[in-house]
């Protein structure tokens, strides 16, 4: 009896699952990975879709934006740990290649058309720009692209169904149930520059020793006798260019970005009354306790979310007859819209104005609640953790 052996086919199989394996391990890995960091602070996350939506005219996406996120997080999760445990082989495999092909043009087009500065593939932990984010997509889709094409050969490390759909369920649980709970009680990590121990003046200014970002102007020029048009720098036009007449500029300067410099973590806070008088020293370094409560837009706020700045609200009131401190409602709302909401609540609160880039950085939550100190970030608060008088008396005030 005759048997055919091909030590060259057997080879060749063993280099094939080498290769499937790792691609696994590392797609699994940086798909979980990616999935928890992004699944940590989905609200921004969502924040970063809503650039998406503005570039592509699907602004009417803007008010499911957090729950998108926390779907994409959740489905990263979910494939990745799937693909390590080699459950549902082909489902797996073409959302892998659907989701890196999805993602590889939308950090192409990001970074082409410099449309959105920063992908946001893994949060505010890990910032990378649109072409590194497209480089990283690139690579990971080689690696997709071994398991789509050898995903018959990935065998499941459990054969029993009922285990499998067991532990499919917890998974899905899981990877959904992380987003969800940090939107409503805060990231388990922040990643932000107004985080719990943090001093804000002290990040708003640059530190010793640090350098800004340095930038070069560029001219376009004309020589008015031989209409020669030149670009040159503006070292290069005040070496002696300026003082030859035959030259002209022609429109504006351009601003080039030679030199990466320190990036100050809070550049643009702002606080002022509805007058526009200038509050940012005297709110960030008041000795005493600060409660600031963040509230983005106040003509968005939902029934759910009045009925929890009520209970601040009150809360604030009964604290500050016994003890001295300041609070104050802050957002980017107008000053007729927030007097109109300061009138039919009550509020105790001063009403003080900032933009929203800086209050959507300030806590994940509308409204959520700072307590400062001195500038220093003691705590945060969701709109749900707030917590009750007792509670804050005895954690802070009465120490």
């Amino acid at each position: 009896m005759e048997t055919n052996f091909n030590p060259t086919s057997k080879k060749n199989a063993g280099t094939i699952d080498i290769a499937l394996g790792f691609s696994r391990i590392f797609v699994g890995l940086l798909f979980i990975f990616s999935g928890f960091i992004k699944a940590n602070d989905p609200t921004g996350f969502g924040y970063k879709l809503e650039e998406y939506f503005l570039v592509f005219h699907m602004d009417f996406l803007n008010d499911y934006s957090t729950w998108l996120a926390v779907l994409i997080c959740g489905l990263e999760i979910i494939l990745g740990i799937f693909l390590l445990l080699g459950f549902y082989k082909n489902k797996v495999a073409w959302g892998l290649l659907l989701l890196t092909v999805f993602f590889l043009f939308l950090t192409f087009y990001s970074a082409f058309f410099e449309v959105v500065t920063s992908c946001g593939c893994f949060g505010d932990a890990i910032p990378l720009t649109p072409w590194q984010s497209f480089i990283k997509d690139i690579i990971l889709l080689a690696f997709v692209i071994v398991i789509f094409k050898y995903r018959a050969r990935i065998k499941p490390i459990l054969s029993n169904p009922t285990t499998r759909s067991l532990i499919s369920t917890l998974v899905i649980l899981l990877s959904f149930g992380v987003g969800v709970y940090t939107i409503y009680f805060l990231p388990f990590i922040d990643f932000l520059p107004y985080k719990e121990g943090n001093n804000i003046p002290e990040l708003m200014v640059m530190p010793e020793g640090e350098e800004a970002d340095v930038y070069e102007s560029i001219y376009e020029i004309k020589h008015q006798q031989t209409g020669e048009v030149k670009k040159v720098t503006d070292k290069e036009y005040m070496d002696g260019i300026w003082e030859d007449d035959n030259w002209e500029v022609v429109g504006e300067p351009e601003s080039k970005l030679v030199k990466k410099g320190y990036q100050i973590p809070i550049p643009d806070l702002l606080i002022s009354d509805a007058e526009g008088n200038d509050l940012t020293q005297e709110i960030i370094t008041n000795p005493y306790y600060n409660f600031v409560v963040v509230t983005t837009y106040v003509d968005k706020l939902s029934l759910a979310d009045i009925i929890a700045l009520d209970r601040i609200n009150t809360t604030i009131r009964d604290l500050a007859s016994d003890y001295p401190l300041r609070a104050i409602l802050l957002t980017s709302s107008s000053s007729e819209v927030a007097r109109g909401l300061q009138d039919e609540m009550d509020l105790v609160l001063e009403t003080l104005y900032a933009d929203n880039v800086p209050l959507k950085s300030m806590v994940r939550s509308n409204p959520g609640v700072l307590l400062l100190q001195n500038g220093t970030v003691i705590k945060k608060w969701s709109k749900i953790t707030f917590p009750s008088k007792e509670e804050l008396e005895e954690d802070y005030l009465a120490k």
